[in-house]
């Protein structure tokens, strides 16, 4: 069984309780999988007009993990359509990348995907504070209107747990150009064709977003990789990547107009990539070439 350690605890107030920031960014910087556990009273987060006070308890998974600057980790969950709790899915078919940053910060981006038309243009949104929910609190919202809503805010869960698999197993780090840096693509292969799970660490690829010069910040965002391939002549390795959400990159990583979208990478061991881009306004795509320097996890 993969082993899964806590790193950090915060508090409601989101304090320290135990762990610490450092661990949870030099866990993520090896290539680790993060989960955060939090705890919540079903009447104050989920139906604030039922009088049902039962205590939740919520582990979720953030399959895109960031590190900014070397010194700042924030997750995504890249998977999650919306939850009715108890009953099912939500009114609106989406996507929910909820974004939790190391200090407890939040957010929400909502790309719709039933194809209702939007009803407005992209820009700030008045702040909308949900009815009778004093443990949120809202920050800032965008694009209310559009098909891709967004928000920053706080809710108060009685605890933030930072979870993390450090199990991967950096076996190749090349530069923008193919050029190794550490290990080996010998490495890379034999552990591919061996049956070993695939994980990548792309530097810079959310670089421009928002078009202004925080988009420059250094960062890593992290992604596992699905299916492998090995050119045994050309000696080139290619793989293509889970769901990625690119987020512009910020201390701390938060939504706003333009500054996020989603989609998904094809990587090669040359530094070749391409972003197959869904805008989330529109849902159109869009393939985007570029050269990244890669660090390539196995497990």
């Amino acid at each position: 069984m993969a082993e899964w350690t806590s790193v950090l605890e915060l508090d409601s107030g989101r304090a320290v309780v135990s762990g610490g920031e450092t661990a949870l960014t030099d866990a993520i910087r090896r290539g680790a999988d993060l989960r955060i556990y939090t705890e919540f009273l079903h009447n104050e987060h989920i139906d604030v007009n039922s009088d049902e006070a039962e205590r939740i308890l919520e582990v979720a998974e953030f399959g895109v993990t960031y590190l900014v600057r070397d010194s700042w980790a924030a997750g995504i969950m890249s998977l999650r359509q919306p939850i009715l709790l108890p009953v099912g899915f939500g009114p609106r078919p989406s996507m929910s990348f909820f974004l939790y940053n190391q200090n407890g910060e939040q957010g929400i981006a909502r790309p719709y995907l039933d194809g209702l038309p939007a009803t407005g243009n992209p820009g700030a949104s008045p702040l909308e504070q949900p009815p009778d929910m004093p443990k949120y609190h809202v920050k800032d919202s965008w694009d209310s209107e559009t098909n891709a809503p967004s928000s920053n805010f706080v809710y108060d869960f009685d605890v933030f747990r930072y979870c993390v698999c450090d199990t991967w197993r950096e076996v190749l780090a090349h530069d923008a150009d193919g050029a190794v840096v550490r290990g080996s693509l010998d490495a890379l292969v034999d552990a591919f064709t061996s049956g070993c799970a695939l994980k990548v660490g792309v530097s810079g690829l959310c670089a421009g977003l928002a078009g202004d010069e925080d988009s420059g910040l250094e960062h890593e965002l992290f992604a596992q990789a699905g299916p492998g391939y090995y050119y045994t002549g050309q000696k080139l390795f290619m793989a293509g990547s889970h769901p990625v959400i690119r987020v512009k990159p910020h201390v701390p990583v938060r939504y706003e107009t333009r500054g996020w979208d989603f989609g998904w990478l094809m990587l090669r061991t040359d530094g070749h990539v391409v972003y197959r881009r869904c805008d989330p306004y529109s849902l159109a795509f869009e393939d985007i070439d570029g050269r990244y320097p890669v660090r390539w996890f196995v497990r």
